[in-house]
C-alpha cells in the first residue's frame, strides 16, 4: 500500500489518472516514459501501454479495469494471466480532504512470493513512490482554472 496527500481536488486527480494524454506526462518512475496504445476507462475496458526504461528496455503493460467509480475509485488487474509472476490487482481510492486528495494505492498479489518478486525485480515500492511524486509535480504545473 502506498498513499499520498496530493495538493489538488480529487476530481482533477482522478481525471489526470484516467486521461491518456495526461497520464503519459507523469506515469511511471523517474527516467521512464510511456506510450499508451489504448485506454478505455470503464469496467471491462483495457489500458495497454509500453513503459520505456532509461536503459532502453521496453516493458509491455496491460491493465483491465474492473471497477470505475468517478471520482472515488479505480480497481484494475495489472499484468497477464492468472499465475503469471507480476500479476496483481490494484485498488485506487481518491478521498477529498479540504480541497486536497488522499490517494491510496493498494496492490494485492496472488501470493507473498509474487509480491516479493515484483518488489525485488521491478523495485515496485520505490517506483510507486516516484510515480506519485511525478503525479504531484504534474498537478502543480496545471492551470486549476481550466482543470
Amino acid at each position: 500500500m502506498i498513499s499520498r496527500v496530493l495538493d489538488a481536488p480529487r476530481t482533477l486527480v482522478f481525471d489526470v489518472w484516467t486521461d491518456p494524454k495526461q497520464v503519459g506526462e507523469w506515469y511511471g518512475p523517474r527516467g521512464f516514459t510511456i506510450t499508451t496504445h489504448t485506454m478505455d476507462v470503464r469496467a471491462g475496458g483495457v489500458w495497454t501501454f509500453v513503459m520505456h526504461g532509461p536503459d532502453g528496455v521496453d516493458y509491455q503493460n496491460r491493465i483491465v479495469f474492473i471497477e470505475v467509480v468517478r471520482p472515488e475509485r479505480l480497481v484494475y488487474s495489472h499484468g497477464g494471466k492468472e499465475g503469471e509472476p507480476g500479476r496483481f490487482h490494484v485498488t485506487l481510492t481518491f478521498e477529498e480532504h479540504n480541497g486536497k486528495t488522499l490517494l491510496t494505492m493498494r496492490s494485492l498479489f496472488e501470493s507473498a512470493a509474487a509480491r516479493d518478486w515484483v518488489v525485488k525485480e521491478h523495485h515496485a515500492i520505490e517506483g510507486g513512490n516516484q510515480t506519485l511524486d511525478r503525479l504531484q509535480e504534474h498537478l502543480a504545473t496545471m492551470d486549476r482554472r481550466t482543470g
